[in-house]
């Protein structure tokens, strides 16, 4: 909204009183009369809109810049040796394969990962516990190449550079699976580093307060692109951070102004975008626009022309201004205005071209880190512009190509090698290559002074805490017998039982970390809340409206309970933080994120994976689990895959238990392998809110729990009636149990019952198994385990699960004989639980009928009795297919 001056002389009158203030009182004194003339207005009833935005300059004026004590000179060359070897790696990586590789980025950002680097980042040590850097992922070239110049990586590891199966490799971006004593964080699924960070500065506020790990000195640094932040999760958590006043956070957004295809605002500004949203949700904003060469002609900029010019120019201009040249800026920048063409007058087009952005300017970039450390009560967010692909010339700089250029031709090279004053000859320029300091020169010297004095190198993943004793099985013998006649509970109500039993106990109790998204209730642990608080940074500064209820809603600032709101991926992120703490804080935790199973893989699976690179431990609980058990609730919260989706994660170990002491086996020896052992896994297990009368555990039957699959009951011994193995997995173990029944007294058929407690587990299993065969042709073949169970069993095997069929279909290939599969494939839908199964085909009557049907297949009976079992048990032949409907 633009304003007619109707008073030039008021209005002059009034600017002069604001720079009278500004030069005797200073700039906070004249902000905090605007504000309270503004509040005044607003009171006084002036509709007076909110402008989230300051002017596009940098937020830190030249005279309270602090300066770096640093050596600038030695700062540059290394700085230059770092460009170079990355942008050497991604090309000599190119030259005899198709690997890829990104140069654009790392060249945007080497200033502001090279301050960081020298003067902030502390490593863990002896006095500090170090500062935590989530690396934007494309930048990893850069990184590669710092930890070359300081010895901790090969020339052979260099050029090894995406090329891992042979054990000597680099990964393509930040990986801890594959490099785990280098990488701490997974970043380039873009938008997940912002997500992850957040949570992860609040976890450490968390853990400081609990008293589990001093973290009231550490930072956690997070690199983004401004592209990066159209990704929801990028800026979906910013208002947590300033609700939480995490001034350990320090977001650094490197904005190039181009995206992977083109600019990221070419018809705006991302930075004043940006600004604003993060101004909004209550951030401190520093923005790095400009370089030094740009302070003497704003100086002399007293009208504001100039800043009114900048002002006007969008992305898509800026982007194309550092395409071309002096000229070409000259003209099309401050030509548009005759002031501004006679400000730089006087100046060469190689001065004009020399004009740089604030993000590669040590000086600006240092004074805002700086300021950063200092600033409190606020997270605090870095906007640095940049250049893409900066000093790759013709063959990218600036260019909508920059990001997938893998390539530079000789010309760009030795342009490179002139523009960073790199000594290799042209003929050296063929080979590209590495770049060493000698270990007696003052560059390698300075190198390790600085990190010596920041505690040593940064990238190194810690990969074991100190072990904890986890509690025998003993510890749950309540919920190893039968629950008593006429008590009947469900798995979730069990689960938390033992959760409870947990966080008793005297070596374990304080390292649980029970983490829900919302719906505490719905899983039964209201309980908890008084008992063990739900932990907030302040406390509870109210008396909640169920005080005088006996458990009522506890906040508190040593609470033990982290409650996340409806926010699934935010869960997730703290159970991330928590699952490696072992690595991050030498404290081993043991998170629990209990939520609806609907709303888990399928909606935070991009974060399941990330967990799973990151080596995470702990337990996902997929509660109200299954297609048919959560009655009422209907498509879109009924669960009939998460377990497929669990089981494309290569360290996530999945379950589906039907019975409290197979939920107890699990839990516990999941903690003995995660918190004792110290295994790099993490455990997803189904838990349902149906309630049944549960059984005594069967003697020996751990094993089998463990592994998959146990004989939970076996039918008539020596019978010569026909015979089927019925497989059964969650709480259609007990619709399996319920057709066995029927089978034997209506149909004179024997049926031995199995109770499936995970397929996943089941077909990894044999999968090794079927490969070790393979590879081993002379050898005496192994059997998985599967086949040990069944191969001397008679009868066609009908497995069912309140799953798709491809869940209890993985294991096909290893089930000696038929084998029938029953699944709830197809949409959810809200009815009772009777009618579910029967719509979906899994409940007892459909299991006798394809336990009828794959006899019948076989010869063993008649197929005339299958079609009289049809009509008998009421099933409609011609109703519609579930999938189809």
């Amino acid at each position: 909204m633009e304003f007619q001056d109707i008073d030039p002389q008021e209005t002059q009158e009034w600017l002069e009183a604001l720079e009278s203030v500004l030069l005797n009182e200073g700039a906070e004194r004249a902000h905090y009369l605007l504000e309270r003339l503004v509040e005044k207005a607003r009171r006084s009833g002036a509709y007076l809109p909110y402008s989230a935005n300051t002017a596009y300059i940098n937020t830190i004026p030249p005279g309270k810049e602090i300066r770096s004590p640093g050596d600038h000179a030695l700062e540059h060359r290394i700085r230059s040796y770092v460009r170079w070897n990355a942008m050497a790696m991604v090309l000599r990586a190119n030259r005899t394969t198709n690997v890829g590789g990104h140069i654009a980025s790392f060249a945007s950002a080497a200033t502001l990962y090279d301050a960081g680097y020298n003067h902030f980042w502390r490593a863990p040590s002896e006095n500090h516990g170090g500062d935590l850097v989530y690396v934007q992922g494309h930048s990893s070239p850069g990184i590669y190449a710092y930890a070359y110049l300081l010895d901790v990586l090969t020339e052979e590891q260099l050029d090894n550079f995406r090329q891992e199966t042979g054990g000597k490799g680099l990964s393509s971006y930040p990986h801890p699976w594959l490099m785990p004593d280098f990488w701490q964080f997974p970043t380039v699924s873009m938008g997940l580093g912002p997500l992850m960070a957040i949570y992860q500065a609040r976890f450490m506020k968390y853990l400081d307060g609990r008293g589990m790990a001093k973290t009231d000195d550490r930072k956690v640094w997070v690199f983004a692109g401004d592209g990066e932040m159209d990704e929801p999760e990028s800026l979906g958590a910013i208002t947590l951070a300033s609700r939480e006043n995490l001034d350990n956070l320090v977001f650094v957004v490197n904005c190039n102004l181009q995206r992977l295809d083109g600019p990221v605002r070419g018809n705006g500004k991302i930075i004043q975008e940006l600004e604003a949203a993060f101004r909004g949700a209550g951030w401190n904003v520093i923005k790095v626009i400009w370089g030094s060469y740009w302070d003497p002609l704003l100086a002399k900029d007293t009208k504001g022309l100039l800043q009114q010019r900048m002002m006007e120019c969008v992305d898509g201009e800026y982007q194309r201004f550092k395409s071309r040249d002096g000229a070409y800026v000259r003209e099309n920048f401050f030509g548009k205005y005759p002031e501004l063409r006679e400000m730089v007058a006087n100046m060469s087009d190689d001065d004009i071209w020399r004009l740089n952005r604030g993000g590669h300017d040590p000086h600006k970039v240092y004074a805002a880190y700086a300021a950063a450390m200092q600033h409190k009560g606020q997270p605090t967010v870095i906007l640095a512009k940049t250049i893409k692909g900066y000093g790759m010339g013709e063959s990218g700089e600036a260019q909508n190509i920059t990001h997938q250029q893998k390539k530079m031709g000789t010309v760009s090279l030795q342009a490179f090698r002139d523009r960073f004053g790199i000594s290799l000859s042209d003929e050296q320029l063929e080979d590209v290559p590495y770049l060493k300091l000698d270990k007696d020169s003052p560059e390698y010297a300075y190198m390790h002074e600085r990190r010596k004095q920041l505690g040593g190198f940064l990238h190194h993943r810690r990969q074991q805490a100190q072990s904890l004793q986890t509690p025998p099985l003993e510890a749950f013998d309540a919920l190893l017998k039968a629950s008593g006649e006429g008590r009947e509970t469900s798995t979730t109500m069990a689960f938390v039982r033992i959760l409870n039993i947990l966080v008793k106990d005297a070596n374990i109790g304080k390292h649980v970390v029970p983490i829900v998204a919302d719906e505490a209730r719905t899983f039964g642990m209201e309980g908890m809340f008084r008992q063990l608080g739900i932990w907030s940074s302040v406390g509870q500064l109210y008396t909640p409206q169920d005080a005088d209820q006996l458990m009522y809603y506890k906040e508190h600032e040593h609470g033990q309970i982290l409650q996340e709101g409806i926010n699934e991926a935010g869960a997730m992120c703290s159970w991330i933080a928590a699952a490696t703490a072992y690595s991050t804080h030498n404290v081993q935790m043991i998170p629990f994120f209990v939520y609806y199973s609907m709303f888990g893989f399928q909606r935070v699976g991009d974060l399941a994976w990330a967990a799973g690179d990151m080596r995470c431990r702990g337990f996902l609980m997929g509660g109200t689990a299954g297609r048919t058990t959560l009655n009422g609730e209907g498509l879109q919260h009924e669960d009939g895959h998460s377990h497929l989706l669990a089981s494309v994660i290569p360290n996530c170990v999945a379950y589906d238990p039907a019975f409290a002491y197979e939920l107890a086996v699990i839990i516990q020896d999941g903690l003995r392998r995660m918190v004792q052992e110290q295994e790099d896994v993490f455990y997803y297990i189904t838990i349902m809110n149906e309630n049944y009368a549960h059984p005594e555990m069967p003697k020996g039957s751990e094993k089998g729990i463990l592994n998959g699959m146990y004989l939970l009951r076996e039918g008539e011994k020596r019978s010569r009636k026909p015979r089927v193995q019925l497989l059964g997995a969650g709480t259609i173990l007990r619709e399996v149990i319920a057709a066995a029944d029927l089978l034997e007294k209506e149909y004179g058929v024997v049926a031995d019952v199995w109770s499936v407690t995970s397929f996943n587990q089941l077909r990894r299993e044999a999968l090794h198994v079927s490969r070790w065969n393979m590879l081993h042709p002379t050898a005496k073949p192994k059997l998985s385990y599967v086949n040990t169970c069944l191969k001397d069993r008679k009868g066609p095997v009908i497995a069912s699960s309140d799953y798709m069929k491809i869940v209890a279909d993985q294991i096909r290939e290893f089930v000696p004989g038929r084998y029938c599969v029953l699944g709830t494939d197809g949409f959810g839908r809200s009815d009772t639980r009777e009618k579910l199964r029967s719509f979906f085909e899994v409940d007892r009557y459909y299991v006798v009928v394809a336990a009828l049907k794959a006899l019948a297949d076989e010869g063993t009976i008649p197929v005339e009795q299958v079609a009289k079992s049809i009509q008998v048990l009421g099933i409609d032949p011609d109703k519609p297919d579930p999938v189809s409907v």
